[in-house]
């Protein structure tokens, strides 16, 4: 989830040509440090002084794993990672630009789509692989004995309905903001399921500040667009 917005942001250039400005840039950087804070994948404590001169490690993978472990650990962990976020970041692109009908050079009209059709689409398709992946696992064996509405409550119906409904505010989002934007805003959406988890055990100071460096990241993302430079008119 870390990645997925950097990844939107070089997809969407080399998909559609969407540029980021150099401050926009460092925006996303601080984007991904802050989830990593919010996270708890990196220890504020790193931060500190004995950082520096050796005493705490930021990512202490060396120690965890071995020489061979994290040789692994970079070959079956890291790397398939990063393929899937940027397989994400691309299908997010290509989901933009059926959307807001962009292109790569600006100069080729694309007729944009209805985010409900489009959405409806993409759902259409994931019900006829899920019913597909039901005739290989004990799932769709226990549904043809059971039934299909074996064990549903009125409760089953809340995920159902928030997943349908998210569905549509993504599609949204992604059409009048873009995929980028929406990456800013589910590192919002983990700090706030945070804030919410933290109701009994009281805010922690990753949180804190994770939600202090998103701002900020947003803040500069906002404000400083990329401007294209201005074209040079010859003279005849």
């Amino acid at each position: 989830n870390q990645t997925k917005t950097l990844s939107a942001a070089l997809c969407c250039y080399l998909v559609i040509g969407k540029k980021q400005s150099g401050m926009q840039m460092v925006s996303l950087g601080l984007l991904l440090v802050a989830a990593l804070i919010i996270e708890k994948l990196v220890s504020l404590s790193a931060f500190s002084p004995p950082f520096f001169s050796g005493g705490s490690s930021l990512f202490a993978t060396s120690s965890l794993f071995g020489a061979e472990g994290l040789a692994r650990h970079v070959t079956h962990g890291v790397f398939p990672i990063l393929l899937a976020s940027f397989i994400s970041g691309l299908a997010g692109a290509i989901v933009q630009k059926n959307l807001q009908g962009a292109s790569k050079s600006g100069k080729k009209k694309v007729l944009p789509r209805n985010p409900y059709l489009f959405n409806m689409e993409l759902n259409s398709a994931s019900s006829l692989f899920l019913i597909a992946s039901l005739f290989f696992s004990g799932d769709g064996k226990q549904m043809v004995q059971a039934g299909f509405f074996d064990n549903w409550t009125p409760r089953t119906l809340i995920p159902i309905l928030t997943n349908a409904v998210g569905g549509i505010i993504v599609a949204l989002v992604t059409k009048y903001a873009g995929a980028v934007r929406k990456g800013f805003a589910l590192i919002f959406g983990i700090l706030i399921s945070g804030l919410i988890q933290a109701e009994t055990a009281g805010i922690t100071a990753e949180q804190v500040v994770g939600g202090l460096v998103a701002a900020a990241s947003l803040y500069l993302h906002t404000m400083y667009p990329y401007k294209p430079k201005p074209k040079e008119v010859k003279d005849k």
